[in-house]
């Protein structure tokens, strides 16, 4: 068993930074542009939703199981360096064949173990952080920069090279990312056992189960986005380098808020600040959906990602290390992933496709609005966290 962390333990900033920096590099090549690499390959818009969501439903199961693993040994890393690697191992076969099934059984494969990775490297950080929990944001805004860096040079790099070398491309940063596994301590990860209460009776409690619903429904409505904007904005005349740059500024605006969030949360509170980016959220995809042709209106729209993921992801994972305490933070994180970025990505991704192909690229962005308004009438109703203005878990 390895050593519990202690709040006087020093905290390896940069190992930490650096696996968030790879890892989310690998989404900023992998979402934006992993869309175009099968429609190359002749996939519909069908096809490719169905493909993407497939990526995202692993995260219903992988991450609770993972999750459980760890907080029963308190042995996160090792989980992480596992799943980096079977994850990298399996990703490897769309090398093989192009064919729909195959590439339907390698996408579940590679994220059954790639998605186990992320809930316990979130609760080893948060462990590693203890009472300065706070200070999330700025370890996490080297992944949000990793992504920019990627998708900012891929955009010009596909243009120049074609979209075939992406999965050389993305084969190359899972590598990197389990070498950047192996840098962490398993120190940093041993799990606290200071809360016996059960997990259904967390479970049960009103608030958790409207921040988890409202979780869902936030990654659901993201679902046009992250699979169809690069394809929507490419048949509006956008060159792939600018679209680059566009998804690049979404995360910029992402880390200034990332930087920020230790002076925004003492000054409005979390539940405040939830519920104007629920309200961000329905606004951006009004704007994408209706005034793609508006090159500032698009700017501001990209602009809105500061609220859409980066203040709504800094409250939402404070308010789940809140609520999921001791033994029980690497579930919480882990249902946190499964259920927002799994279930709810998986939904969204699916019904994206579904609405693309039969109603529109408008339509379907009027309905992910709806869907973030109602997000918002559940937190309104029934997300009220006690000593909201509070920094400590």
């Amino acid at each position: 068993m390895p050593e519990p962390a202690n709040d006087s333990q020093a905290v390896p900033y940069w190992r930490l930074s650096g696996f968030y920096f790879f890892y989310f590099a690998s989404i900023g090549a992998l979402i934006p542009y992993w869309s175009l690499y099968l429609k190359s390959l002749g996939f519909d818009a069908r096809a490719i939703g169905t493909l993407m969501a497939l990526i995202m439903a692993t995260k219903i199961i992988s991450p609770n199981i993972w999750g459980w693993i760890a907080d029963h040994t308190g042995y996160r890393m090792r989980i992480v360096r596992i799943g980096c690697l079977l994850g990298a191992v399996a990703f490897a076969g769309v090398f093989w064949v192009e064919d729909y099934w195959w590439l339907a059984v390698v996408m579940m494969v590679f994220s059954f173990f790639w998605n186990a990775t992320l809930p316990q490297f979130e609760a080893t950080t948060l462990n590693y952080l203890g009472r300065d929990s706070h200070r999330y944001s700025g370890i996490r805004l080297w992944g949000s920069i990793g992504f920019i860096v990627a998708v900012a040079a891929l955009g010009p790099l596909l243009d120049a090279q074609g979209v075939g070398i992406l999965p050389i491309i993305l084969i190359t940063l899972f590598g990197i990312i389990w070498l950047a596994s192996l840098a962490v301590p398993e120190r940093a990860s041993a799990h606290l056992s200071l809360d016996h209460e059960p997990l259904r009776r967390v479970l049960m409690r009103p608030e958790v189960v409207a921040l988890l619903v409202v979780c869902f429904l936030v990654q659901a409505s993201h679902g046009p986005y992250y699979i169809f904007y690069t394809l929507y904005m490419e048949e509006q005349g956008y060159s792939r380098s600018l679209i680059g740059q566009l998804w690049a500024l979404g995360v910029i605006a992402e880390v200034a808020v990332f930087l920020v969030m230790y002076r925004l949360v003492p000054r409005f509170g979390l539940r405040r600040l939830l519920l104007a980016s629920l309200l961000f959220t329905a606004l951006r995809w009004v704007l994408i959906g209706e005034f793609s042709d508006e090159m500032v209106v698009v700017l501001f729209a990209q602009l809105l990602h500061a609220a859409s993921f980066g203040i709504y992801h800094a409250v939402a994972i404070q308010l789940i290390h809140r609520y999921f305490t001791g033994r029980h933070q690497g579930r919480g994180q882990a249902l946190y992933g499964s259920l927002s970025f799994g279930a709810g990505g998986a939904a969204g991704s699916f019904l994206a496709g579904l609405a693309w192909a039969g109603l529109g690229p408008q339509a379907t962005y009027l309905l992910a609005a709806l869907v973030a308004l109602v997000a918002f009438v559940i937190a309104w109703r029934w997300i009220h966290p006690l000593d909201d203005t509070s920094l400590s878990p």
